[in-house]
């Protein structure tokens, strides 16, 4: 009984301690997404809204939407032209799926490698996963939110729905944006990563 009240004791510190990184990687995304947007060099945000800008808004951290995921490789897919906000026709190719488990559900999402982007040694590892859910046009934008990733080395994938952010396009008319396949559309509410952002500019 002792040995199995100390193995116990154990696994739960263990699990502790990767939510704990977890929630520490979580926090961190969100830093650095707040940095990159009170630059004048680097922030999307329009002059009005960055004169204002206190940082994002974001859902609470939820280690529970942070899954190991089962990478299923994808290899022999044609490049097609995924659709944007704008007439921007950029080339993607379903690089992969990943296979995981929530809420106690299954569930696949399709993963992307933009083929230009991949030619560019800095991001020749970069995938890109565009998804929507049941918040969007509630509490998260109504376009879909976007999560990046890297090639795995095996066959799992860290998806950490904690990083999902909104396109450039949640926050100004001026960029182009990527529209998430229907196929990534998951019939679930992912309250997790950045929440819809309300402008100060007028548009009436």
């Amino acid at each position: 009984m002792y040995k199995l009240t100390c193995l116990f004791i154990f696994c739960w510190s263990c699990l502790l301690a990767q939510d704990a990184i977890k929630v520490e990687k979580a926090v961190a995304f969100q830093e650095a997404l707040n940095t990159k947007f009170a630059s004048a060099v680097t922030s999307p945000l329009v002059a009005e809204d960055l004169a204002q800008f206190k940082g994002l808004s974001f859902f609470a951290i939820d280690t529970m939407y942070s899954v190991q995921a089962k990478f299923v490789r994808t290899p022999y897919e044609t490049p097609f032209i995924m659709k944007t906000t704008t007439h921007r026709e950029p080339l993607y190719v379903k690089y992969g799926e990943a296979h995981f488990k929530l809420h106690d559900k299954e569930w696949v999402l399709n993963i992307y490698q933009h083929q230009e982007l991949k030619l560019d040694a800095a991001y020749d590892a970069y995938l890109f996963l565009p998804f929507t859910d049941l918040s969007n046009g509630r509490t998260t934008y109504e376009g879909g939110r976007f999560i990046d990733l890297s090639i795995p080395v095996g066959d799992t994938i860290h998806i950490d729905f904690n990083t999902a952010y909104n396109p450039y396009c949640a926050y100004s008319s001026r960029y182009s944006c990527p529209i998430p396949p229907e196929e990534n559309h998951l019939t679930l509410e992912i309250p997790v990563g950045v929440r819809s952002f309300v402008s100060s500019v007028r548009t009436d």
